[in-house]
């Protein structure tokens, strides 16, 4: 059980791997600069991303390392990931599906364990627990804290949130979706506790500029798919009719269909052993 007596299963994200990548914005190489100059990043060493996806973040970083492994619950986001990491000619990245709960999985020691949108969705004290034992001398843990679906201070140009979110009410109810499950409180914050209480130190955070994205429709259509409150089994066979209603909102939105929007600074925590 993970939090408000929610219970994870493998649906979550079921149906989510082939619109992520589409519809979330890719984390700026801005992020991996900073990442190499607060961590001193020489190409050596061991990252471990935990809740990977389809390597959103592991891709990025994977250059900065001997070894990179994606570790996540969800085989179709691994075999997006893996044919993302063939398409970009990156041969050292290692994909494991497991549960983060399964960790330290004779996995080994490594200089860096990232947490990029992943953390809220684990047994936390308990992973945050195994992660500490799992860092090499002198590694870090670091906590990203992004949103990719969608921007902050909405305007005339940027795609109606607000709507999409009412409509996927209609169609799934007012409470939040979440595999077989609901979260009527959202996710669980507190993560600063959950750190201390299993042993780290910190923060030191560092932040990458939020910056303006351009998408079309197929890509907010894409986001929203991407969401585990919207994922594409919860809607069933009115999984086509959803997206027929959604088409229609965003054409009246904007019949150009494009998108203009700012999205939040991406926010790092740092956490020592």
């Amino acid at each position: 059980m993970i939090a408000g007596g929610w219970d994870w299963d493998p649906s979550l994200y079921s149906g989510s791997a082939a619109y992520y990548a589409r519809g979330r914005a890719a984390y700026p190489d801005a992020l991996a600069v900073a990442f190499t100059a607060e961590l001193g990043l020489d190409g050596t060493g061991r990252l471990l991303d935990v809740g990977c996806g389809p390597g959103s973040l592991t891709l990025l970083l994977a250059g900065k390392f001997d070894e990179t492994v994606g570790l996540d619950a969800d085989p179709d986001m691994l075999a997006e990931a893996a044919r993302r990491a063939a398409d970009a000619e990156i041969g050292t990245c290692r994909w494991v599906h497991r549960r983060a709960e399964e960790l330290p999985a004779d996995l080994g020691e490594f200089r860096l364990v990232t947490f990029a949108q992943s953390f809220h969705w684990l047994d936390r004290p308990a992973v945050a627990a195994a992660v500490h034992g799992m860092l090499a001398a002198g590694g870090v843990c670091a906590h990203v804290h992004a949103t990719t679906h969608q921007g902050v201070d909405p305007d005339d140009q940027a795609p109606p949130h607000d709507a999409i979110t009412d409509l996927v009410r209609r169609y799934l109810g007012s409470v939040r979706r979440a595999g077989q499950g609901v979260l009527p409180d959202g996710t669980a914050a507190g993560e600063p506790e959950i750190y201390r209480a299993a042993g780290f130190h910190g923060p030191r955070r560092f932040a990458v500029p939020g910056r303006v994205v351009t998408k079309d429709a197929d890509a907010v259509v894409a986001a929203v798919f991407s969401l585990s409150s919207a994922a594409p089994h919860l809607f069933g066979d009115r999984r086509e009719a959803f997206e027929a209603d959604l088409r229609q909102l965003l054409h009246e939105a904007n019949p150009a269909g494009v998108f203009t929007e700012r999205l939040r600074e991406i926010a790092v925590d740092l956490w020592w052993p």
